[in-house]
């Protein structure tokens, strides 16, 4: 065998194995390759923020709560309960009723003044209360063409006296009686219809009454369902003199008897 033949199958082995080993570089180049580009999508899957990761129609947007709405503010009472004494004779807040008698007993005001209205039986009040009267006289005429008159307004002790029938729902014993302040007033018609009735009510003096005595100072003393409270059957003729401030309080909150408004007991009954 020559020389040359000798060496052919040593060349073939050398060619084999360069073959192996480019077919085996290339393989781990492909491997690596593969594992670096799945590496690359998971890291894009997890956790890109870009642009692309933004306008994924499908991705559900973070719903945030909106902010509740703060509560309204607490109502602040600003009126001065403590302006006027509710036991001074002399104060037009004085509070009388079967539980607070008149101090003293037999108290006449001192500035008493003939009330320039029409009247059954001639009436004396105060004079801030007589003023009152006549402005809301006039203005019942004025707006709506009633003529009123007054029925009884300040009564002492003695005619008190008189007056008292032993009929605890519908008249006061002497001493108790808010006519004795000269601050109280009974209205009517001038016609006399309904005068001291409770079918005063329906009629439009009454309602009329009803709707605008605050504006002029005065309450309507002795509602219909306030026996409880007051101790009398209702009264809507009998209307007191408080001041337009005590009485537009007691109008816009809807407290209706000074001794709700002032937190006193109910008076029911004598003490």
């Amino acid at each position: 065998m020559s020389a040359s033949e000798r060496r052919e199958p040593s060349d073939r082995v050398r060619q084999n194995r360069r073959l192996v080993v480019a077919l085996s570089l290339s393989l781990v180049l492909i491997a690596a390759s593969v594992v670096v580009i799945g590496a690359v999508a998971g890291d894009d899957s997890n956790g890109d923020t870009g642009p692309s990761a933004a306008s994924d129609p499908t991705e559900t947007p973070t719903v945030r709560p909106a902010p509740a709405e703060p509560p309204p503010p607490a109502p602040v009472d600003t009126f001065d309960r403590a302006a006027h004494s509710l036991d001074d004779p002399m104060s037009i807040w004085v509070v009388v009723n079967k539980l607070r008698p008149l101090t003293p007993q037999d108290f006449e005001p001192p500035d008493l003044v003939d009330v320039p209205v029409e009247h059954t039986n001639e009436p004396l009040l105060r004079q801030e209360a007589s003023d009152a009267v006549v402005s809301m006289f006039q203005a019942a005429f004025d707006e709506a063409g009633l003529e009123l008159a007054s029925n009884s307004a300040y009564r002492s002790y003695s005619a008190q006296e008189n007056v008292y029938d032993g009929d605890d729902l519908t008249t006061a014993r002497p001493g108790f009686s808010e006519h004795q302040t000269g601050l109280t007033i009974d209205i009517g018609p001038l016609s006399g219809e309904c005068s001291l009735d409770p079918c005063l009510a329906e009629l439009p003096e009454g309602i009329w009454l009803r709707d605008n005595a605050w504006r002029f100072g005065f309450i309507l003393r002795y509602p219909a369902d306030k026996t409880p409270v007051t101790g009398y059957s209702f009264e809507p003729w009998h209307f007191r003199y408080v001041g337009v401030p005590l009485a537009t309080e007691m109008h816009e909150t809807g407290v209706v008897t000074l001794e709700e408004f002032f937190g006193l007991p109910a008076a029911p009954d004598y003490g």
